[in-house]
This record gives structure tokens, sequence and C-alpha cells, in this order.
């Protein structure tokens, strides 16, 4: 038996976090890892890298098999990186394998070679999150269907690319494609776009993805997915439909279902999202859940901070939890790029307050007609009898930039005549929110 004061199970960015830091103040780590092409987690392999490695190489017209050829090289860069990152600590052991609980200090990892079994003091799971498929006939079992990992590994280009699902998965990864040349068709069983934005940036945003020739179908019911011809066919309630590779953008659910869980006495939810306190300590008083797994927002720097608050109870005054997190920002990088934090307008409306609504268009911003993108609309509301900003919507370039400068304000509870009257430097995109805050009476 392997003896370690620290099992971790999952590379992502709190487990990784995590486990450097307590190697380096002496504790002896086990990282576990399934597969040896994710060492780093979702983000730098399957995620955030890879996708915005793309969007920047689309951007600037690079050829598809050229950008996918940078894509790889980055990807690889950071995983040999985070590897060596932690493989080389003194104190830690990183182990590839399928890990699944035996108890709750024991974890059994399944090897190419054999089985392992290894117990800790105290257990944090960092697995993250996994493709959704819905139950559409054939739809897990058609060529050239495709989850985002899947799409992500392509080397030629699909002249038509469809996409089930129009969240933000679908929407980033539709403005990429079309951007790099294909015909992109997102299907969409709802009969609203995008129905957690308001209905006048969900429109600037269809306006936008129309413009790039990208067919958005409402209400489209696929009942059977099936091959013809090397290709995707969708039978819908219009008809059918096809193309040359399909992408399941359903969602993403937590990644519990092979971790025997029940054995270590932790408890899941419907979803089975790992259900934590507000310190991320589950129903085992030994063990924790940090990141995507516990079925918070799905957003690296969410994980980040989940390692914040774990290292807080572990070294710190045990304080810091999840209540303590104010204004979650979130960027979707299409491009232009949409960023939003807090409210949204019928939020705000629904609460009842005093509220002022402003808007301005991108094109009015000089650095945007430098850049030569005016697409989009900025969008801001504010109390009017505390002078709060209550949310903040930016569907220009570099919103995701800007969306931080927002977030510190409402963090630190100014009013938003600090970024109506501060200082930028010209001409950039983040003077545009004097103007905005400008329109505030």
């Amino acid at each position: 038996m392997n003896n370690y004061q620290a099992i971790i199970i999952g590379f992502g960015k709190a487990g990784k976090t995590l486990a450097a830091t307590l190697a380096k103040v002496g504790w002896r780590v086990a990282i576990i890892e399934q597969s040896n092409t994710m060492y780093g987690g979702t983000c730098i392999n399957i995620g955030c890298i890879p996708t915005k490695t793309l969007v920047h190489d689309a951007h600037e017209k690079l050829a598809f098999a050229n950008a996918m050829q940078r894509k790889s090289a980055v990807v690889s860069f950071l995983r040999d990186k985070n590897f060596h990152n932690l493989a080389d600590l003194e104190h830690v052991d990183v182990i590839d394998g399928r890990a699944e609980f035996i108890d709750a200090h024991t974890v059994r990892v399944i090897k190419d070679d054999g089985e392992l079994e290894l117990n800790g003091e105290k257990i944090f799971i960092n697995t993250g999150a996994q493709s959704v498929f819905p139950e559409i006939s054939g739809l897990k079992t058609t060529p050239g269907v495709f989850d985002s990992t899947g799409l992500l590994n392509l080397t030629e280009l699909p002249a038509r690319l469809g996409i089930l699902g129009g969240g933000y998965i679908g929407v980033e990864f539709a403005a990429m494609f079309a951007r790099f040349g294909s015909k992109v068709t997102i299907f969409e069983a709802a009969g609203e776009f995008l129905p957690r934005e308001d209905r006048d940036i969900a429109e600037a945003i269809a306006t936008i993805l129309n413009d790039e020739g990208i067919e958005i179908i409402l209400n489209a019911q696929v009942a059977a997915v099936s091959s013809v011809e090397e290709a995707v066919q969708l039978h819908t309630g219009t008809g059918l439909r096809t193309v040359d590779a399909l992408l399941v953008a359903s969602g993403r659910k937590p990644a519990t279902e092979t971790l025997q869980l029940q054995k270590a006495g932790v408890n899941v939810n419907e979803r089975g999202a790992i259900i934590v306190d507000k310190y991320l300590r589950t129903s085992a008083d030994n063990i924790w859940a940090m990141g995507d797994v516990n079925g918070g927002p799905q957003f690296t720097y969410i994980s980040l901070d989940d390692f914040r608050i774990v290292r807080d109870t572990l070294l710190g005054k045990g304080v810091r939890n999840t209540e303590d997190r104010q204004h979650v920002p979130y960027s979707v990088f299409m491009t232009p790029t949409l960023s939003h934090i807090g409210m949204k307008e019928t939020q705000a409306r629904a609460t009842g307050a005093d509220i002022q609504v402003v808007k301005m268009m991108a094109a009015a911003i000089p650095r945007a007609r430098v850049m030569n993108d005016t697409r989009g609309v900025l969008k801001a509301i504010v109390d009017s009898k505390t002078q709060q900003i209550l949310g903040v919507t930016l569907l220009c370039v570099e919103s995701h930039e800007m969306i931080n400068i927002v977030k510190t304000v409402m963090d630190a509870g100014l009013p938003y005549t600090v970024l109506r009257d501060q200082i930028f430097t010209h001409p950039t995109m983040s003077e545009s929110l004097n103007d905005l805050f400008s329109l505030i009476k």
C-alpha cells in the first residue's frame, strides 16, 4: 500500500495547483490522471487553449491545416510543461490510470499494466466534466459525429458543419469554423436563440453569425442521425439535412460515473455532480471536490478559485469559501467576443429596483474602427439610487479584456462614475467605458 497525505484525482487547474502547493510545504502527494494526453486538464488540452488558438488563427485567415498544426504544437508544449511542473517535484508522484474508490481513504488505480492501491489521509477530486450526447437514434454510432474534443482533432476542414445545440459552445465553434470556410448550420431545439441572454443581445449575436454565413434553425427537432455517402444525415421534423461533420454541443456533465463514489460515502446530485459545502468538502469529511465536477460554473478560473478555498482550509485561516465570490464574468470567444458580468436586464427589472439601462454601438468606438471590426453593442445596467453597476454585457472586439475592468469596480463596490470618469489610454477599447457610462443620467 502506498501512503500519501494527499491524493488528487485529476490533473485539472485546481488539482495541479494544489499538488504543487502541498508538495512545496512538504506533503507527500499523489496525482492520478486517467490519460497522458490530459496533463494540465481540460483547458490546456481540449478546452480554452486549443479553441482560443484556433479562434485567433481563424481570425488571421490561417489555413485550417496549418492552424491545426499550430494548435497541436501549443497544446503539446503546455501539456509537457504541466507534467514536468509536478513530476519534477520531490514530493509528488504522477500516476497514470483510472481511479476508483475502495473506501473513503483508499483508491484503486487501474493501469495498463495492472492495478495499484493508494491510501490517502485527504483526497481531492478534480475530474472535470464530459460531453453529453442526447438520446437521438444513431447519434453515438454514426461516423462523422463528434464532441468538441473530436472536432478539435480533425485534419481536414468539413465543407458543411452541423452543430447540434445553439448554446455558448456551439456559437463559439460555429464562428470559428465559419471563419475557416465551413458552411455552418446550428440546429437548436429551443424556440429561442441563447435564452439566457437578453433578447436585444441575442438578436445582435444572431445577426453577426448570420452575416458570417451561419444558418440558425430554431425548433429543430432532430429525431435520428444516419450515415449517407460518407456524410451525416439529420432527420428533422421539416425533412432531411446533410452535413459533412456534426458537432454535438448539448452541454457537459460532471465526470463522476466511474469513480465508485458511493464506496467512499460521497453523495452526488441528480446530474452526477458531487455535493459540496461552501468549503468544497463532500459528505465524506476527508474528501473535497474542486472544479467542474462539483457542479459549479464550468470555468477554469472558478477551478483556480476552488484551489484557493481548499488551500485556505488546509494551510490558512479556513475562512475563505464560495460565498466570497462576487460577480463571476464569462466570455464567449466568437468574433467579436461576447462578455458579461452581473445581472441581465430581465433579471434587474425583476428585482423591482429603480434601474437605468444604456446601450451604445461598437461602431462608435474609434479603436474598433482602427481594428476594422465595428460590429456589436455595449450595454450597462445601473441602480439609479445607489449608483452601483448591476450588470454589463459587451459584444465587441477585446471585450474579454474589458470585462475584467468592470469586475474590479463591481467587486470593490464602487459607483459607475469611476468608469465614467476614469483616465484610459487612447485609442483603446477600454476607453469606451467612459462613453458607455456617460449615457447614465
